[in-house]
């Protein structure tokens, strides 16, 4: 349907999947801003990619994502929007600096008794190999429901090459084997230097600061309309016939309900599903709390609409199981302490150019990042800022005797040093730090064993004016809890449902190059 004058478009969310449609609205379909209406529950957009707080308060992070080369979506999408800071760069520029200057080369990725590990080889058996071999040719159809447990033996489990993939992209054993075999495939180039992060790129800030911030101001300079703390309830549809039409958003905007009728011309697009959805947050003296259901929100919202139609999906396959879908992530704020400094000297890496530590022996499975710092915009030369997590927070600590998900972040930071046997450092390090725990119910919702139909289609078959955007809706090759998934369902669903011309980008497929392939398996047999 090709927009004329009169569009509207009436946007679910505001998160990056529904700033790149409006971006996208704008850009390729020339819409006015104007006419673009963006409906967020929070107080404040950006969905998953957040940071927030100060010295004072602490800082949070509830998670981060990672980038690289062949981000083609991503990369597209920052090409048009200009930096926050630097108004004459572009953010694609500015990501790119970035990068060259701080290049992942990771000298530390696992522990185990606060020594490092030798990661030269991922330690996998012939064996373990064919199993691999067997996943990548499978269909996907063929692996409907299918764990990753399913698919290896318990040897396979204890390998270099698993603690690395779990931490690094937050499997687990019990997700979804299709998502592996499409992880597998799509960052297969990157697998001989996996065991390094070689190829990891980063933003340089956290991700609210670098990328939803300047998305936001370009967005409201070309007028667009932000609709903070309004909740979407339903969308009323004609079903009759062959076609799929969105007629009515029913909105409660500061608890007030309204009722918006679509004219022809409008368009929808709907984020189903969020993975931040009922996050808790803790403090250095309290647990978070793990009160979170899937009545509310966007998860309430998407079960609705799977009720009206077996084309929208089905929800509870990703919110039903919350002890196998959450994990819980910590954020520490230090003032003049030196951990910083020990660290770069232990791991040899300097702060930004490392990633992910892992201690292979934590009951929690838990990881640290020391990001580059500034990791906040206005954040004092005398303060830094780490994010870390634990896979899981039902376990009991290995120091600390208590669930993760019981612990203050306190007890967190007691944790940490055990692990890094620093315990006699406590007060030279973490005397006056600040820890914030946050528990995400739903954070690995997105990888739970499906089958095909459990996430719609970005624009379902007869659909005239609406699509589905973000982390689920079915966009064949794509991996989820990826910036690149989000931009992609966006570009799909407005480049689809304006009928416009310009083609989304191209998937980059690394497993038809015979050299990325060679390369490879050379390195899963180190």
């Amino acid at each position: 349907m090709t927009p004329d004058s009169t569009s509207k478009a009436y946007i679910v969310g505001g998160g990056i999947a529904s700033l790149a449609s409006a971006a996208y609205l704008i850009r390729e379909g020339h819409m006015a801003g104007g006419d673009i209406h963006i409906f967020e529950q929070d107080p404040v957009l950006g969905g998953c990619l957040d940071g927030s707080g100060s010295t004072e308060q602490g800082y949070l992070i509830r998670g981060g994502r990672m980038f690289e080369a062949h981000f083609g979506c991503t990369f597209d999408l920052f090409a048009g929007i200009p930096s926050l800071e630097d108004p004459a760069q572009t953010m694609e520029e500015e990501f790119r600096a970035f990068n060259e200057t701080f290049k992942s080369e990771s000298h530390c990725r696992l522990l185990r008794a606060g020594a490092k590990l030798d990661v030269s080889s991922y330690g996998l058996s012939n064996a373990d190999n064919y199993d691999m071999l067997k996943l990548l040719f499978r269909s996907e159809e063929s692996l409907a429901d299918a764990r990753i447990v399913d698919c290896f033996s318990d040897a396979f489990f204890v390998t270099n090459y698993w603690y690395l993939w779990q931490t690094t992209f937050a499997f687990q054993k019990w997700s979804s084997a299709a998502e592996m075999r499409r992880y597998a495939l799509r960052f297969i180039h990157l697998l001989p230097g996996f065991n390094q992060l070689k190829g990891i790129l980063r933003t340089r800030y956290n991700q609210y600061d670098s990328i939803i911030r300047p998305i936001e101001k370009w967005l409201t300079g070309q007028g667009v309309q932000f609709r903070l703390n309004s909740v979407v309830t339903d969308i009323d549809f004609d079903l009759a016939g062959e076609t799929k039409t969105a007629t009515t958003l029913h909105v409660s905007q500061a608890g007030a309900p309204k009722r918006i009728e679509l004219a022809a011309t409008d368009y929808v697009f709907i984020t189903n599903g969020s993975m931040v959805d009922g996050a808790s947050i803790g403090s250095m003296t309290r647990a978070p709390t793990l009160e979170a259901g899937s009545d509310t929100g966007s998860w309430a919202l998407w079960q609705k609409l799977a009720a009206k139609s077996p084309a929208f999906g089905r929800p509870a396959v990703f919110c039903g199981d919350i002890d196998r879908s959450k994990w819980e992530s910590f954020t520490v704020t230090l003032e003049d302490s030196p951990f910083f400094d020990f660290m770069e000297t232990f791991t040899g890496n300097v702060a930004g150019t490392g990633g992910l530590v892992t201690f292979t022996d934590s009951s929690w499975r838990m990881s640290l990042v020391l990001a580059a710092q500034p990791h906040f915009i206005g954040q004092p030369e005398n303060v830094d800022v780490f994010w870390g997590y634990g896979l899981y927070p039902d376990n009991v600590g290995d120091y600390v005797k208590k669930r993760m998900a019981d612990c203050s972040g306190a007890e967190i930071v007691r944790e940490v040093c055990h692990h890094l046997r620093i315990t006699d450092r406590y007060d030279e390090f973490f005397s006056n730090a600040n820890c914030i725990p946050c528990m995400m119910p739903f954070i690995d919702s997105q990888f739970m064993p499906r089958q095909p139909g459990d996430r719609p289609k970005v624009v379902p078959a007869g659909a005239r004016n609406f699509a589905f955007i973000g982390q689920f809706a079915e966009l064949p090759q794509d991996c989820v809890f990826t910036v690149e998934y989000s931009v992609r369902s966006a570009q799909t669903a407005v480049f689809t449902l304006l009928a416009l011309a310009r083609e989304v980008t191209p998937i980059y497929e690394g497993h038809h190059d015979i050299q990325v392939l060679m390369d490879a398996l050379a390195a899963t047999r180190r």
